[in-house]
């Protein structure tokens, strides 16, 4: 049963993520001329000069996208998710047009951004963001240039910025020789900018601080830091490159607020420490947000 209350909760969040991608799309994206990239992006084009529905030519442009998905990203827990964004992203990118309280406030929000290309790609990528990263953290694509990355990833090991990089360059050149050159480059800029956003929403905006520490006291380091900051210490085994000496290295996982207070505690116990700090953008299990699947 709770295998598909998850699931449940996935389907809504891909089916929500899906719906602000086509508001995106349609109060931002179509009226400053910017191509999102992927197929929806080459559907603007195609739009452009024949006026033929976005929404239709996304879902028939993502046929074989969908057909390469399952057969190299998951069979049908992929289709699932993926049909699901998609028949979504196409249905909402047209029906849209036709709800009339959807189109007087997107009226109102056009009229108000007409012109400003700067904060329409601006505008169009934080809530575009919001969308991919919603889809994303119900362990979904949003076809086409999602798809097509993945594969390079897994198939080439190709990391996914530069997939997307690759997949979306081409549609941003013919949106520059189509729309022009200043809407391309914000173009670029949307989908900059809308990475940075759906990743956050995908891995959350608590980043966190990972410190190795390389001391001579590891034990009173370790028991400060477990009684004044309340965090967990692991000890690594440790050996210099230079003397070949074992050295203990104390691993520790602490929140941006708490990185000055690590720093005293190390240095009041060992003024000779050496003390490297990572970020990471996640940390789940004890003392911080719960580990779920």
């Amino acid at each position: 049963m709770k295998k598909y209350w998850v699931n449940l909760q996935d389907y809504v969040l891909i089916a929500l993520g899906a719906l602000i991608q086509a508001v995106a799309l349609r109060i931002f994206f179509v009226p400053a001329n910017l191509a999102s990239g992927g197929v929806s992006g080459i559907a603007q084009l195609i739009n452009h000069f024949t006026g033929w529905p976005i929404g239709l030519m996304v879902l028939f442009g993502n046929i074989p996208l969908f057909a390469l998905g399952w057969r190299f990203l998951g069979g049908q827990r992929f289709a699932l998710r993926t049909a699901l964004a998609i028949l979504t992203f196409s249905l909402f990118a047209d029906l849209l047009l036709k709800i009339p309280a959807f189109t007087y406030y997107a009226d109102i929000l056009i009229n108000d951004l007409r012109g400003d290309i700067f904060l329409n790609s601006l505008y169009g990528a934080l809530v575009s963001g919001v969308g991919y990263g919603l889809v994303y953290r119900a362990r979904g694509t949003s076809g086409g240039s999602d798809v097509l990355a993945r594969i390079l990833n897994y198939w080439r090991g190709v990391s996914m910025t530069q997939s997307y990089l690759i997949v979306d360059t081409a549609v941003i050149l013919a949106a520059g020789f189509i729309f022009g050159w200043k809407q391309a480059l914000y173009a670029m800029i949307t989908l900059y900018v809308s990475g940075l956003v759906s990743e956050t929403v995908l891995e959350g905006g608590e980043t966190v601080r990972a410190a190795m520490i390389i001391t001579v006291q590891p034990e009173q380091v370790a028991a400060r830091v477990l009684e004044e900051l309340v965090r967990g210490v692991t000890y690594l085994e440790g050996r210099g490159g230079y003397t070949g000496a074992s050295r203990p290295v104390l691993y520790c996982v602490v929140n941006r607020t708490e990185v000055a207070a690590l720093k005293a505690i190390v240095h009041e116990a060992d003024p000779d420490a050496f003390m490297v700090i990572g970020v990471a953008h996640e940390a789940l299990g004890e003392g911080f947000r719960p580990l779920k699947g």
